[in-house]
């Protein structure tokens, strides 16, 4: 399940279960199966935004640093890309959560 929710091939996920290719693809019919790969993506979604939230603190300081400083263009970019990472990556949990909501409340509703 981990390593689908990593992004893994169905083989490399096969080989790293110790199952065959047919059964991750049997594994892939079920829906309970299929929540839980995306629940633990979720979750994979969510450290990696607190650690790119930890690691902004560090960026923003950078494009501080860098205000003063005329070779700073290398750090700026880096600590640009880090915020956009860390944006996206927020904004992707969110869609993900409510998204979760959504069809728990579908799911409710046709029991």
């Amino acid at each position: 399940m981990l390593a689908l929710a990593q992004g893994r091939t169905n083989g490399q996920a096969a080989k790293a279960a110790g199952v065959s290719g047919r059964t991750i693809l049997r594994w892939l019919d079920d829906p309970a199966f299929q929540r839980e790969v995306a629940d633990n993506r979720t979750e994979l979604l969510r450290l990696a935004v607190g650690r790119l939230a930890a690691a902004s603190t560090k960026a923003v300081n950078a494009l501080v640093n860098a205000l003063d400083n005329e070779r700073g263009q290398a750090r700026v970019q880096a600590a640009r890309t880090l915020l956009d990472a860390c944006l996206s990556l927020r904004e992707s949990l969110d869609l993900e959560q409510r998204l979760a909501v959504l069809e728990a409340d579908e799911e409710g509703r046709r029991r």
